[in-house]
């Protein structure tokens, strides 16, 4: 770098704003004191370049035609503020007036540092002088920041795109007095870099100037980011240009070995700190607090919670996990549960990066509160006692006593809860706000349609296949009415022709086809639909169980321990359901491995387990399958022996519980309200 490249730099800097100055549009009668204004700070801003260029940027005439450069230009922000926000107060005239001053005194400094010829005295000027004119920028800026703030959405594009014009220049100019200020001197490097950055500058005054109000231009938050970005690695690499030639001049012969050193030794730094996920995550809640009005790039963020929620991404997620995602990108947060309402409350359904809920994962009371309040519970506040009591009472521990707690979502659809998805706090933990609750209440009701259409389509096709299942049934009856025919059309011709041995040998035939047909629509028909419980009494659990052992002994092993224990309940009911439950233990386990019954009670409940060493089952199907009409894991099976077995149970008031793990066997328990003692005895 030499002092040519000052010299085309801010030659090019001058004829710019020249140009700027040219082609300003002429001065309505509306604002003409902001054109003439303008054209006055592009004038002024070509002269300061000039002398640069020519003199020197130490030179009087240099100082001093910068000096009015800001005068200018400060006039400028001060009339783009007042047509932003209306009549300036005289606090605020009083600021404009002192960083005006601030400029004029360093004006004043400079050319009383070229009249005396005393070194202390010229060094004490320049340092006043150079001090002023940082209190002169640090002004301007903050006046500029509270003009950004006037305009507000109402101030137009070009009035915004004027605004970061003025706030690069002096941002600049301030980094470039502090530098000078810390060096002690002011390098060649230091006017190159400032007058570079004013030849970005004059095209964004020539757009602000040429455009008026009439267009609007907002940069996206991913430029904006980016942007931030950039300038910050500008500055890295400025601050470790500056760093790195004052240890070459301490160094003396090691210098290239210690600038080699600083310069791995801090890319390294920031590098392993610009990859933690914690810093990452801390850095973008800064940048996004004090640069946006909001904290969500709303557009963004809905285009990708659609994205999710319609398309699994190729990698083959079901629709509970695909609901557990999108809403939790939306607030970042790393894991999620979601939790579906059922007739006893919320129950576990899926988790994404957790651990499982129990499964009983909420009560009734607190699916009610939801459907009734739609509120976004805040778990932290829960936790701390900061929560409305009837909101505290109801959440269920398990949830504020685990770390991954942070906010449960209703999903509601047409005032009817779905369920609910419990967040993790994202990676920089925070309170939630109201920015949250608007959010998050709005995506729950999206995905709650989603969960309430797929719901839909689930019940259609179980009608669907119940359908299916009647018309197979009406084929079944249309055989039976030939086999009835055909029986009574041999019943009423043995009447005439039985002494017929023909005959005789013919009716033989038919009646074994007939049977032999009837013999197969049995078999077809060997699952029975399923029906409702009966009248309940008090029955001896460990007595049928011994009986239903003892009867199908010669099937297979089985045997019944426990203790005896009263439950209220439908025998011919119960005996069904242990029927289902016994004859699939018995189907899934191995010759000789037994099958072992179970009675005990625990708290107001009896119980009868039936528990088989099987293949066991896969907790999807558990979850999805098992419960349903017409899904079996069996290649011949009809599907509804568990359906069947669970309405009956939950008939008597009851409850069908499942535990199974592959390869390890199921165990499945009839849970059966407690006989008290008056009806055990009558």
């Amino acid at each position: 770098m030499t002092p040519t490249s000052v010299i085309w730099i801010h030659s090019l800097v001058a004829l710019l704003f020249c140009g700027v100055a040219v082609t300003l549009p002429r001065p309505d009668s509306a604002a003409p004191v902001a054109r003439w204004l303008l054209t006055a700070a592009a004038v002024a801003t070509a002269l300061w370049a000039l002398a640069i260029a020519g003199i020197g940027s130490a030179d009087v005439a240099a100082r001093v035609t910068g000096a009015l450069r800001d005068l200018a230009w400060l006039a400028v922000l001060g009339v783009a503020a007042r047509a932003g926000q209306g009549i300036e107060a005289p606090a605020r005239l009083g600021a404009y007036a002192a960083t005006a001053s601030c400029f004029v005194l360093a004006a004043g400094t400079a050319i009383a540092a070229a009249m005396v010829t005393l070194p202390e005295a010229v060094g004490a000027l320049d340092s006043t002088g150079l001090s002023l004119r940082m209190l002169g920028s640090v002004g301007a800026l903050v006046l500029m920041q509270r003009a950004l703030l006037g305009t507000g959405e109402q101030g137009g594009g070009a009035r915004h795109v004027l605004l970061a014009a003025l706030a690069l220049m002096w941002t600049t100019d301030l980094v470039v007095y502090l530098l000078a200020f810390i060096i002690d001197g002011w390098p060649p490097t230091l006017t190159i870099a400032r007058g570079a950055v004013m030849v970005v500058v004059a095209p964004l005054v020539m757009f602000a100037a040429q455009q008026g109000d009439a267009q609007a231009i907002r940069a996206s938050r991913t430029v904006a980011l980016r942007a931030a970005a950039a300038v910050l690695a500008g500055l890295y690499v400025l601050a470790t240009g500056i760093v790195t030639g004052y240890l070459g001049s301490l160094a003396g012969n090691q210098a290239r070995i210690v600038q080699t050193a600083f310069v791995f030794g801090s890319a390294a730094s920031v590098l392993t700190l610009a990859s933690t996920p914690w810093l990452r995550g801390w850095a973008k809640v800064v940048v996004t607090k004090h640069l946006f009005r909001h904290r969500y790039d709303y557009r963004n963020a809905w285009l990708r919670f659609t994205e999710t929620l319609g398309g699994d991404g190729g990698k083959g997620a079901t629709l509970t996990v695909r609901v557990v995602t999108a809403l939790a990108e939306l607030t970042e947060s790393p894991a999620g549960l979601l939790l579906t309402s059922e007739a006893g409350g919320l129950r576990a359904r899926a988790a994404w990066r957790c651990e499982a809920a129990p499964d009983e994962a909420g009560s009734a009371a607190l699916a009610r509160y939801l459907e009734r309040t739609a509120r976004v519970i805040d778990l932290p506040a829960v936790a701390a006692g900061r929560a409305p009591a009837e909101e505290a009472a109801l959440v269920p521990a398990w949830m504020t006593a685990r770390a991954d707690g942070w906010a449960l979502v209703p999903l509601l659809h047409a005032r009817r809860l779905i369920g609910a998805i419990m967040l993790a706090p994202p990676p920089v933990s925070r309170a939630l706000d109201w920015e949250d609750f608007d959010l998050l209440g709005v995506a729950g009701r999206q995905v709650a349609s989603y969960l309430a259409e797929d719901e839909a389509h689930g019940a259609l096709g179980e009608a669907q296949r119940f359908d299916e299942f009647n018309r197979r049934f009406a084929f079944i009856l249309h055989d039976l009415k030939n086999l009835v025919s055909q029986m009574a059309l041999v019943a009423r011709n043995a009447e005439r022709h039985a002494d017929n041995p023909e005959f005789r040998a013919d009716m033989i035939a038919t009646l074994r086809d007939s049977s032999q047909r009837m013999t197969a629509l049995l078999a077809r028909l060997s699952q029975r639909q399923a029906g409702a419980a009966g009248e309940r009494h008090p029955v001896g659990m460990l007595a049928l169980a011994e009986r239903l052992a003892d009867a199908r002994r010669a099937q297979h092993p089985l045997r019944a321990e426990g203790h005896e224990a009263m439950a209220l309940a439908d025998p011919a009911a119960l005996e069904t359901v242990l029927g289902h439950l016994i004859q699939n233990a018995v189907e899934a386990s191995a010759a000789g491995q037994p099958v072992t019954l179970v009675v005990g009670d625990e708290g107001d409940e009896v119980f009868i387990d039936v528990i088989d060493q099987g293949g066991g089952m896969s907790a999807d199907f558990v979850r999805d399958g098992l419960f349903r009409p017409f899904v079996s894991s069996k290649p011949s099976g009809f599907g509804l022996g568990a359906f069947e077995a669970r309405q009956l149970v939950e008939a008597m008031g009851g409850r069908l519980l499942v535990t199974s793990r592959e390869g390890e066997g199921s165990r499945f328990r009839i849970a059966l309200p407690r006989a008290q003692a008056l009806e055990a005895a009558a």
